[in-house]
């Protein structure tokens, strides 16, 4: 099972870090009526995608032609 991977790579982690810290900067400001803490925090979620898509490309995402195999 550990052989999937299941996205564990610098890119994936990077970008699931920093837009959780953007939903919890949103969530937090949303709480607070605060439009434009919650706007701020959308866009670290947007920051997030694009930092790990960039990661990505740079190589340090998922290796291209990586099989997945069953062992049953």
């Amino acid at each position: 099972m550990a052989d999937a991977g299941h996205g564990h790579t610098p890119a994936a982690w990077t970008g699931v870090i920093i837009a959780f810290i953007g939903f919890c900067v949103s969530g937090a400001f949303m709480v607070m009526a605060n439009p434009v803490g919650f706007w701020a925090g959308m866009a670290l979620i947007g920051i997030g995608t694009i930092a790990g898509g960039i990661m990505s490309a740079a190589g340090m995402g998922k290796p291209e032609g990586h099989v997945v195999r069953s062992e049953s």
